[in-house]
């Protein structure tokens, strides 16, 4: 017997794709994560501004440097992946720098990133495999312009004015190497994130990586 499915609106045919097999729509972060020490240093920064200023809307989390959120259908997660794999294949690593705090007036405090270069020239790269990150209409992926790692977030006025007089004058260092990025993915709609793969610099010529990648 055959079954015919009639569509009125794109959005009905994109509503129902995501319960068939390989049409699940997952959300998904490129992320460069800093090593466990400076990871707990920034989640005490958060928690104590958490506690003095409490936001509506509290940064938690693994503290990470994200290079792209975007959401796409999970049959193209293969795809993306090889695409991703291949820029980083070719990537050299870099040293990130974490020095005092900047905001965003007013609503956002964060640790400013000194090395901003390659990590722009990251992003720039991975916007090569774009089009297979935008296979939804309703969905653009972000791509970072600005890297830095949040504090505070949509904040009220006061919790900005009173937040940013305190850490405009407090100071914060660290560093780590990044020598690769991690795909992270949920569910659309999801709350924990899982680890897709790790994808490593390797600073190899075109066509090493080709041949590794493809062998």
């Amino acid at each position: 017997m055959l079954v015919f499915i009639a569509f009125t609106k794109n959005t009905d045919m994109q509503n129902n794709m995501q319960f068939m097999p390989g049409y699940r729509l997952n959300e998904y972060q490129l992320i460069l994560s800093p090593h466990e020490d400076l990871r707990n240093r920034i989640i005490d920064l958060r928690k104590g501004f958490n506690e003095t200023y409490q936001p509506l809307v509290a940064v938690g989390g693994r503290p990470q440097l994200t290079l792209v959120r975007f959401v796409t259908w999970n049959m193209l997660e293969e795809k993306i992946m090889q695409r991703l794999k291949q820029t980083a294949m070719g990537f050299t690593p870099f040293k990130v720098e974490l020095k005092d705090f900047g905001s965003y007036p007013s609503h956002s405090i964060f640790i400013n990133i000194t090395t901003k270069l390659p990590v722009q020239q990251l992003a720039k790269e991975i916007k090569g495999a774009q089009k297979l990150m935008k296979a939804h209409p309703d969905y653009d992926p972000h791509f970072i312009q600005d890297p830095n790692i949040l504090i505070g977030r949509k904040l009220a006025p006061w919790q900005y004015e009173k937040g940013w007089l305190e850490y405009s004058n407090r100071h914060f260092t660290g560093k780590f190497i990044a020598d690769g990025m991690l795909l992270l993915k949920r569910p659309l709609g999801g709350k924990a994130y899982e680890v897709v793969q790790r994808m490593d610099f390797m600073n190899l010529p075109v066509a090493t990586r080709q041949g590794e990648l493809f062998a």
